[in-house]
């Protein structure tokens, strides 16, 4: 990393006063009680990172900065307006110049720079997820965790959702894809084009096809491009620059001009994608960054047309890289508000990180369990009882998914497009092309 760039990244903690107002939104200071497992904390030890105090060898300094869920849950409350996520950055990337990553992120983040071998592992994990074991081993052992984050990527369906809005009953084209009826008339009918990613169109391609059922019962034209990959999010979390930016190259090529918009329904990845300019210190990453929107954006700007009822209590689940560091808070709301007879519900602390952050739960098991144990008190107490819980982030799916079977709880982590998607389908709004 440039020295310049460094200082750029570290300079973003200029503003911090050590008020304190960051420690009450952190997860893992909540969760440990350690002052160093808080933003507090952790920028003074990228303070002493940055001067030389600290080095990179220092293992107490590495495993408070590596125990960071890189949640961003500390920016909003921050008076001074600390950029804690910039600060985070130049650190990760310093450490990972000097020390690289555990062996285990070493493997994960070789495996997704290659597509040929991310869509072979994922293609495995849907065969398995198939047969049904996933779901039947799930628990609160370790294998019994990492069954339960498998089995929590299939097509979760509330009852309501089995009884009214099940897409076998839906007509198809001769693609085989539902098909949307005329959009609202009135509106002009722009281009977007989905960002397929790497995780979610491995093992979430059903909630590609709801994002693009929805979006084009809400008149927009999705078109796909062929040439993208990983977005590069857990490469750049990791302090992988390099690796990302190259992923970040591909993905600049095959999205810039394909389209009016380029939506996407992982909340880290829109996150990444948004910031496409800083990662790659251009004016074309730029560009293509101010066209990206997530899903919940794009419907919200259409209203979004209502649908059937869908009579559920649904806990919605905001993932961090949506409202913390993409700042969309009220577009998931408009998506679940648009569904007659759903009651949504903000449970405590469902502004708070799960846990799931990336492959934070496989380098850091013990920790995200006790970050996600909050959020598994909340959904056990509410009443009436919930029929499904909504986020829109699949390491957050996967996370809250298999916590919820870990807990005995009988209730689907889905994406918030997955419910309009039924709501649509039980109210005749797809049809025939």
């Amino acid at each position: 990393m440039a020295v310049s760039e460094a200082a750029s990244g570290y300079q973003a903690l200029d503003p911090c006063v050590h008020c304190g107002f960051c420690l009450p939104a952190c997860p893992t200071y909540l969760a440990t009680g350690d002052e160093a497992d808080s933003p507090r904390g952790r920028i003074v030890l990228m303070r002493a990172l940055e001067r030389g105090e600290l080095g990179p060898d220092d293992d107490g300094l590495v495993s408070h900065l590596d125990a960071c869920l890189g949640c961003r849950g500390c920016e909003p409350v921050c008076p001074s307006g600390v950029g804690y996520g910039r600060g985070l950055e130049a650190a990760r990337e310093q450490l990972f110049r000097a020390r690289g990553v555990p062996a285990v992120a070493r493997l994960g983040l070789s495996v997704f720079r290659s597509r040929p071998l991310w869509r072979a592992l994922f293609g495995a994990g849907r065969l398995f997820r198939a047969t049904g074991l996933p779901a039947r081993l799930a628990g609160e052992s370790s294998l019994g965790f990492t069954m339960g984050m498998l089995a929590a990527t299939g097509d979760g369906r509330p009852a309501a959702g089995r009884q009214r809005g099940d897409t076998n009953g839906q007509r198809r084209g001769t693609d085989g894809r539902v098909a949307a009826k005329g959009a609202p008339p009135g509106l002009a009918k722009p281009s977007v084009v989905l960002f397929r990613g790497c995780v979610m169109e491995g093992l979430f391609g059903h909630v590609h096809e709801a994002t693009r059922r929805t979006l084009e019962a809400n008149g927009y034209e999705v078109r796909e491009a062929a040439d993208q990959g990983c977005c590069g999010a857990l490469h750049e979390h990791a302090g992988d620059r390099a690796g990302a930016a190259a992923l970040a190259e591909r993905n600049l090529a095959g999205l810039l001009d394909a389209a009016d918009w380029i939506v996407v329904n992982s909340a880290g990845c829109g996150a990444l994608l948004k910031d496409y300019g800083h990662l790659l210190r251009s004016a074309a990453g730029a560009r293509l960054g101010a066209k990206v929107r997530d899903v919940s954006e794009l419907l919200a700007d259409r209203g979004p047309r209502a649908g059937a009822p869908l009579p559920l209590e649904v806990a919605y689940d905001a993932p961090c890289h949506l409202q913390h560091a993409q700042r969309v808070q009220e577009p998931p709301l408009a998506v679940l508000g648009a569904i007659p007879d759903l009651k949504v519900r903000l449970l405590p602390g469902s502004d708070r990180c799960c846990g799931g952050a990336g492959i934070y739960s496989l380098l850091h098991p013990g920790l995200a369990r006790s970050v996600l144990e909050d959020k598994l008190r909340a959904f056990r107490a509410a009443r009436p009882a919930l029929d499904a819980v909504a986020t829109g982030n699949p390491g957050c799916l996967m996370q809250i998914g298999a916590g919820l079977r870990a807990a005995g709880l009988d209730i689907p982590a889905v994406h918030p497009v997955q419910l309009l998607d039924r709501s649509y389908a039980a109210g005749g709004v797809y049809s025939e092309p």
